[in-house]
C-alpha cells in the first residue's frame, strides 16, 4: 500500500458489489476516505463495514443515480461529511432485459438509459460543480467493452454505454483546462453479480464468454479496480478523455 490517496475524498457509485466494491476497497487501502452509493443497502453497508474494520473511513448513502435530487443530495452529503470531493468513480449500472432491438420494451429502454447514461451525466453534473471549487479533481466513468463495439440482445445496454463514452469525452474536453481529468474504463466480461444473473438464466453463458476471450479467461473485479486507481492517480496526470479498455484484448480482435 503506497497511500497515494492519503487525505483524499472519493465517491464510488454502485459500490455495494462487483467492480464498485473492489474499487472502493482499493481506494481505501490507498488511504482515501470513501463514500459508497448504491440502492443495495445491505451490501453497501457491508462494503463500508469492511473498510472500517480495516481501519479506513467510509460512509454509505442510499442513492438511485437516475434521480437528480438523490444525486445532488449524495454529493452534498459527501462534501458536508469531509469538506471535499477529490475523486469520483461513477460505476452504477444495470444490464436490463436480454432481448433483440425489435423485442425490447420501452420501459426497459428507459430504465437502462436512466441508470447507465442519465445517471453518469447527473453524477458528473454535481461532482464537477464541487471539484471546480477546489480547482482540481478526477472522474472515472464505467463504460464497457460494449461502449466500443456492438453486441446482440442488449441494445439498450450497448447504446447507453456508447453514450457514456461520448459524454465522458465531451466532459473531458470541457474541463481539460479547469483542472479536472475525466476518463472511462471499458471492462470486458468480468466476474460480478451482473454476470451471475446472466449465468442463472443461461448456464452455458460463462463458457461461451470465455470462448470469446483471447486470454482464455474472464476478468476479476480487482483488475478493473486497478485501472480505475491508476486513472485517478497522479501517475495519469496527462490522461483525460481516454476510454481505457480492460478487456484481455477482446477489442483487438
Amino acid at each position: 500500500m503506497s497511500g497515494q490517496f492519503d487525505g483524499k475524498v472519493v465517491l464510488v457509485t454502485g459500490g455495494a458489489t462487483g467492480i464498485g466494491r473492489s474499487t472502493a476497497l482499493a481506494f481505501s487501502r490507498e488511504g482515501a476516505k470513501v463514500a459508497i452509493a448504491d440502492i443495495n443497502d445491505n451490501a453497501g453497508q457491508k462494503t463500508v463495514n469492511d473498510i472500517q474494520s480495516a481501519g479506513g473511513e467510509a460512509i454509505f448513502v442510499h442513492t438511485d443515480v437516475s434521480q437528480s435530487r438523490q444525486v445532488e443530495s449524495l454529493v452534498d452529503q459527501v462534501v458536508q461529511t469531509w469538506k471535499s470531493l477529490d475523486c469520483a468513480f461513477n460505476n452504477a449500472g444495470i444490464l436490463g432485459d436480454i432481448n433483440s432491438v425489435d423485442q425490447t420494451s420501452e420501459e426497459n429502454w428507459d430504465r437502462v438509459m436512466g441508470v447507465n447514461l442519465k445517471g453518469i451525466w447527473l453524477c458528473m453534473k454535481y461532482e464537477i460543480s464541487e471539484m471546480l471549487k477546489l480547482g482540481e479533481g478526477t472522474i472515472v466513468n464505467t463504460s464497457s467493452l460494449f461502449g466500443l463495439v456492438g453486441a446482440t440482445e442488449v441494445p439498450a445496454y450497448v447504446a447507453s454505454k456508447h453514450g457514456v463514452s461520448g459524454v465522458t469525452k465531451a466532459a473531458a474536453l470541457e474541463n481539460a483546462q479547469r483542472g479536472i481529468r475525466i476518463n472511462a474504463v471499458c471492462p470486458g466480461t468480468t466476474r460480478t453479480p451482473m454476470l451471475d444473473r446472466v449465468v442463472e438464466e443461461n448456464p452455458d453463458a460463462e463458457a461461451e464468454f470465455i470462448a470469446l476471450e483471447p486470454t482464455g479467461r474472464l476478468a476479476n473485479p480487482e483488475e478493473i479496480a486497478a485501472a480505475v486507481i491508476w486513472l485517478s492517480s497522479d501517475a495519469a496526470s496527462f490522461v483525460t478523455g481516454h476510454m481505457m479498455s480492460v478487456d484481455g484484448a477482446r477489442t483487438a480482435l
